[in-house]
């Protein structure tokens, strides 16, 4: 499998859309990105899959088991699997979660929600860097959530041992994926499969800031091969 691209314009808005699923040759993580409107949510139900989620716009709150947490974004959320939850959005504007379901093969949840601003800052490169959202930390044992930040420019080819989606939050580039180059933009997702070399490029002229989502859980600094360029 060499990886899969959906546009933003092909996920819209005002729904729920499966962006990237087994259909797309993802084994394991499923991802989709709801908008919720004004007003609150029907109940929602895990399953026996674990989540996580992370406010790309908007704000609200989320209820889980009786309790309430703030939405905001560049906030994260774990929810494990049997939990059922509700999304209240107080408006005027959509509510954006980007959503990530991969199977639970262990987990120790100390804390529910995370927020970016709260999140030490580490280095992928010497010249990007990224900061974890759901991870060990909050007891998420097999999967990572982050948030990455790419300056304008290229890094080299290369790829990673973990299974990956990504989801681009803000900046304009262009993915270098299985000898293809394509355009992306605020709102593009990614399936990135394990070894699979890519590269996003940064052709704005600010920085790109990217979600990832992968499994197995790790370091996004990691990397199975690098080209030397």
């Amino acid at each position: 499998m060499n990886g899969h691209v959906v546009s933003a314009a092909d996920v819209g808005v005002g729904e729920e859309r499966t962006t990237i699923d087994q259909s797309s040759g993802c084994e394991r993580l499923e991802q989709r990105v709801l908008s919720f409107a004004p007003g609150r949510s029907d109940e929602r139900r895990t399953g026996e899959r674990q989540e996580v989620l992370y406010v790309a716009a908007g704000r609200g709150r989320l209820h889980v088991g009786g309790a309430s947490y703030e939405l905001e974004p560049d906030t994260g959320a774990f929810l494990v699997p049997g939990d059922s939850f509700a999304v209240e959005n107080p408006g005027p504007d959509e509510l954006v979660v980007v959503s990530v379901t991969a199977p639970c093969e262990g987990e120790e949840r100390s804390q529910l929600t995370v927020r970016y601003a709260d999140r030490e800052s580490l280095t992928a490169t010497p010249n990007r860097e990224f900061r974890f959202l759901v991870n060990e930390d909050l007891g998420c044992l097999d999967v990572t959530q982050f948030v990455g930040t790419i300056p304008p420019g290229r890094a080299p080819l290369h790829s990673h041992h973990y299974d990956e989606v990504v989801y681009v939050v803000e900046g304009e580039g262009v993915l270098h994926l299985a000898g293809e180059d394509t355009p992306i933009g605020p709102g593009s997702c990614i399936h990135l499969p394990p070894l699979q070399e890519h590269c996003l490029e940064n052709t704005g002229p600010t920085p790109m800031r990217v979600l990832g989502v992968f499994h197995p859980s790790g370091s996004p600094a990691s990397k199975a091969y690098e080209a030397n360029e």
